[in-house]
Parts: C-alpha cells; sequence; structure tokens
C-alpha cells in the first residue's frame, strides 16, 4: 500500500488525496506539521531531501515528491492522462503552468493569509503576488471559454493539478467572481466520480 506523506490542508497534498480516491487506489496518510518542522527533521530528509510535502512511499526504500511528478506516476495508464502524443504534452504543458505561472501566486498568498493567517506580517508579499495570481487566472479562463478542460477533450489531471489552488483562491484574497468559465469548470471538476473535497 503506499504512504502519502503529507498536510492536510495544502492544495499539492489534495491533488493527491483526488487522484488516489478517483482512481481507487488505497494509501494510508501520515500526516506532517510543516508548520512545526516535522519536514525538516533528519528522518524525513531521508524520504525527501527537499523537506516538503507531499511525498509518496511507494515500497520500503523509494519515495517520490513533486505533487505533479506524483500525479503523473500514478495516473499513468488512467484515462487521466490521454493516449495520443499531443493531448498528453498538453497535460504537461498545463501542469508547468500551475507550477510556474499559478502556484507561486495563488497558493503562497494563501499560505500566508489561510494557514498562517498572518495577512499583516505578509501584506507586502502578498501584494506583491496579486498581477500574477490574475495574470494565471485570466490566462484559465480565456481557455476554458472554448475548452470544457484543460488538456485534451476530457478530464485529466492537468484540470486535477490545476484545481487544488484555483478552487480556494479566494482564500488568498483572489476574486473568483470575473472568471465566469472557471466558475463552470469548477462544476465539471466536482461532478467527476469519486471527488472529494480539499479537508
Amino acid at each position: 500500500m503506499f504512504r502519502l506523506y503529507q498536510m492536510q490542508d495544502s492544495g499539492n497534498c489534495y491533488k493527491v488525496r483526488l487522484v488516489m480516491n478517483q482512481l481507487n487506489l488505497p494509501f494510508e496518510s501520515i500526516e506532517v506539521n510543516i508548520l512545526d518542522g516535522e519536514s525538516r527533521t533528519d528522518e524525513f530528509l531521508h524520504k525527501n531531501l527537499n523537506g516538503r510535502v507531499p511525498t509518496l512511499q511507494i515500497n520500503d526504500s523509494t519515495y517520490l515528491p513533486e505533487s505533479n511528478a506524483i500525479l503523473w506516476y500514478l495516473a499513468e495508464g488512467s484515462s487521466l492522462i490521454p493516449d495520443d502524443r499531443l493531448s498528453r504534452a498538453r497535460v504537461l504543458q498545463w501542469m508547468f503552468f500551475e507550477q510556474y505561472s499559478h502556484e507561486p501566486f495563488i497558493a503562497t498568498s494563501r499560505f500566508w493569509i489561510s494557514i498562517l493567517k498572518q495577512p499583516e506580517k505578509f501584506s507586502e508579499q502578498i501584494s506583491s503576488k496579486k498581477a500574477g495570481g490574475e495574470a494565471a487566472l485570466k490566462v484559465m479562463d480565456r481557455h476554458l471559454q472554448s475548452h470544457n478542460f484543460f488538456a485534451g477533450s476530457a478530464y485529466s489531471i492537468a484540470d486535477i493539478s490545476l484545481y487544488a489552488y484555483t478552487h480556494v483562491a479566494d482564500e488568498g484574497g483572489f476574486n473568483l467572481a470575473p472568471y465566469p468559465a472557471i466558475d463552470d469548470w469548477f462544476r465539471r471538476v466536482r461532478g467527476q466520480a469519486k471527488h472529494v473535497t480539499i479537508v
């Protein structure tokens, strides 16, 4: 059985729980309190040198970090990764977008505001993330005006990757009202079989 080292309210950890639930993959969840430094112990750094969650334990000696790499590993051979070459590349395109143009703005703002609950302390940093987060949401909304999902014509791990932090973007101070296509996409994602919520 897989072991998932995770923090329950982390969007990156939620991605993994969601895909495992939708693929009927049994796993043991092990909570790691990153705020108390539990991911920085020698024991945990043996599992993931970068000291972050999620980290997936595959067997007694094999650990896989990085949420999107875990999604790809778990979903390989399933309907959540398309068969054709271009659609597979599109999945990666949007997963790279999530990590470089989306998560650094939306997820970090949510962390400061809703996880640490210190918006005043990090107000300057939060302000600096606003434009980048809004730019990512605009790109997503434009794409979704003419597509039901992000890669190919079907729900995939690209959608899971982007849904994780987008659907809680309001917890990072982002107003989602100007993005109706994203709201419609939320409903399509929530309508997938065996959908689970972030907490």
